[in-house]
């Protein structure tokens, strides 16, 4: 009898875990993360040296970036940042489901994506218009914010560790409109040094033992 309850029990749960794999977009790769902390990382040092140049000190800043050049220069750095993170992402994920046997646009990676989207469209919109009207100290922040938004909104449709991801960065964008003078350095660490660490942890956990 207790055989089979328990051989009752571990059906229940492969069915279980049937329904969330073909519920969820599980082919994310998490070298992907670890590749876009490096981008961000790379980055966030050029828009250092291109705002500071010389001065190498991390104390509390007021910059004006009223001249055109830098900005656009900003602007750009963030673009290439945002377009090796994605090529490259693009790119492992899709080897990883390849690999797997699975599709890499199917109805879960839809969802994904247009979950992910929303968040960081609004927030992409936003920066913009603020940094038009010349607060460009309240950038960073935002767009941590918003991203951590936009990992909590995907979380149901990938792994769950993204949701962890997205409340330490959402946390991470609070902290630093407190201390705006130090925007680049939490952009850093969030999109940079936890991007890597998260990647990692995800790699060794989902799939460094499948290989």
């Amino acid at each position: 009898m207790m055989k089979q309850q328990q051989e009752y029990l571990n059906e229940i749960t492969e069915i279980r875990s049937l329904m969330e794999r073909s519920s969820r977009f599980l082919s994310l790769s998490g070298l992907s993360g670890v590749m876009a902390g490096v981008y961000a990382l790379l980055g966030a040092a050029f828009a250092y040296w291109t705002i500071y140049q010389n001065d190498y000190q991390l104390v509390y800043r007021r910059v004006d970036l009223g001249e055109t050049n830098t900005i656009n220069l900003l602007i750009l750095d963030a673009l290439l940042v945002l377009t090796l993170s994605l090529l490259t992402g693009l790119f492992l994920t899709h080897r990883k489901a390849k690999k797997a046997g699975a599709s890499l646009w199917d109805k879960q990676a839809r969802q994904l994506l247009i979950n992910l989207m929303i968040p960081l469209f609004t927030g992409g919109i936003l920066s913009l218009i603020l940094l038009q009207r010349g607060y460009v100290g309240i950038i960073a922040p935002l767009t941590l914010i918003f991203y951590g938004l936009a990992l909590v909104n995907v979380s149901k449709y990938t792994f769950t560790d993204v949701r962890q991801l997205g409340l330490i960065e959402i946390a991470l964008g609070l902290i630093s409109c407190v201390y705006i003078g130090y925007g680049l350095l939490f952009w850093a660490i969030g999109f940079g040094i936890l991007h890597i660490a998260y990647g990692l942890l995800m790699y060794v956990k989902y799939e460094k033992g499948k290989q």
